[in-house]
């Protein structure tokens, strides 16, 4: 197939995905039902203990409709891999220590907090507090600072969509994150290619990467430290509505890293829940919690050291 030809049913496929309905559904027996038989029917690795997963959900900020249809998913791939507990969370007292100490990872699902301040801990003590001011400004550090150390002591942390922005103004929560949200032009159709083909967290995908409709994340603050191991990618010059001007075509838009001795995995993919539709991306989803357990070890050595697309 002549490249001229190829680029043709590329644009075609990429209307035909632009008309689909992505409307917020809710959630049936029968949408349930296909989660259930497109979701993987064995976990990479096989003869590992099950591990207890704290699924965070609660959003003070932009409330993403896929929250719930995350919960979900995240409970089949649990349940039908057979080495997953989840359990799915809303107060801040999951934080504790020792509540903590009762998991061996965190998934935040897309708890977006409030901008500008960008700090969820701030905001749950806000809403479901009568401390003042002053004393949340002291506690909720203390929060941020039991998630650092959990991660740093060997607990792993997974992170959906928008979670990035969680802490999005500190730091030393964009140094274990490996980055924090800039922005992101509106929704449309994005390619997204895998960055080593021979990786066990980009198997799933056979190569081909996948192209959905999402929002085109960028990224701020240690993300251009590249202290991460990129897993896919998006080309700047496929993308419409840019609100700033780049001097890089590359953007990764999922990685692994270690944080101290535990390990994390970011996926800015998926904002719309019609993307669990692809079982490559379910898939995709049940390596990174196998990894940041983990029970899957693969190369997590960061990008700035070794040579990847556009670095």
């Amino acid at each position: 197939m002549t490249k001229t030809i190829f680029t043709a049913f590329f644009l075609l496929f990429l209307n035909h995905i632009s008309s689909q309905n992505l409307e917020p559904f809710e959630i049936t027996d029968a949408w349930l039902a296909k989660i259930e038989q497109l979701a993987p029917t064995g976990h990479t690795v096989k003869n590992v203990s099950i591990k207890k997963i704290l699924v965070f959900s609660k959003a003070t900020g932009f409330k993403h409709w896929t929250i719930p249809q995350n919960n979900e998913m995240l409970k089949i791939l649990g349940s039908k891999s057979g080495v997953f507990e989840i359990h799915i969370g809303y107060d801040i007292e999951n934080f504790e220590k020792d509540n903590l100490k009762k998991y061996d990872a965190v998934i935040l699902n897309n708890s977006n907090p409030k901008g500008p301040k960008r700090d969820l801990f701030w905001d749950l003590l806000k809403e479901n507090t009568s401390l003042a001011d002053q004393e949340i400004e002291t506690k909720a550090p203390q929060y941020q600072q039991n998630l650092l150390d959990f991660v740093a002591k060997g607990g792993g942390l997974m992170i959906l969509h928008g979670a990035i922005t969680v802490q999005n103004n500190d730091p030393e929560f964009s140094k274990m994150t490996g980055g924090s949200f800039d922005y992101h032009p509106k929704q449309q159709p994005i390619h997204l290619k895998v960055v080593d083909a021979d990786h066990p967290l980009t198997h799933a995908f056979k190569g081909d990467g996948f192209t959905l409709i999402d929002e085109p994340y960028f990224f701020k603050n240690a993300y251009f430290d590249y202290n991460f191991r990129p897993l896919l990618y998006m080309e700047v010059d496929k993308l419409v509505g840019l609100k700033k001007a780049v001097d890089y075509n590359i953007v990764y838009v999922s990685w692994i890293k270690r944080y101290g001795k535990g390990r994390v995995f970011y996926s800015s993919p998926s904002h719309n829940a019609q993307s669990m539709d692809n079982p490559e991306f379910l898939q995709f989803l049940l390596d990174g919690m196998q990894y940041v357990v983990g029970d899957l070890e693969c190369d997590d050595t960061p990008m700035k050291s070794t040579t990847f697309p556009g670095n």
